[in-house]
């Protein structure tokens, strides 16, 4: 399994209505790729409270490394990533990515 973690730093107008619908986008996609395992998505509720700016994120479960790349080149992950892009910080810099192998 390869675990996809994603945090973003939305830029401070972008509501949490916004941010809503953007996540409800992303689980639509779950149904859509045969391999996506789950995808859980929010804001965080840390009481650490060393997030950084990157409040808001998303973890997506893929069966393999096929699957990933599936998701990475389907039209509607483009679509929502240039979305998450253009709301973000800095563009691409607000939003950060690790794809991890889970045993």
């Amino acid at each position: 399994m390869i675990r996809h973690i994603v945090l973003i730093k939305f830029q401070p107008g972008v509501s949490e209505d916004t941010i809503a619908d953007l996540f409800q986008e992303l689980h639509a996609i779950k149904e859509m790729i045969p391999g996506v395992l789950g995808i859980t998505s929010g804001r965080s509720e840390s009481p650490e409270k060393i997030e950084r700016g990157y409040m808001h994120g998303f973890v997506a479960d893929f069966q393999d490394w096929d699957t990933l790349e599936a998701y990475q080149t389907h039209p509607a992950h483009k679509a929502l990533g240039a979305k998450l892009v253009e709301n973000a910080v800095g563009g691409l810099d607000g939003i950060l990515v690790l794809d991890i192998p889970v045993a």
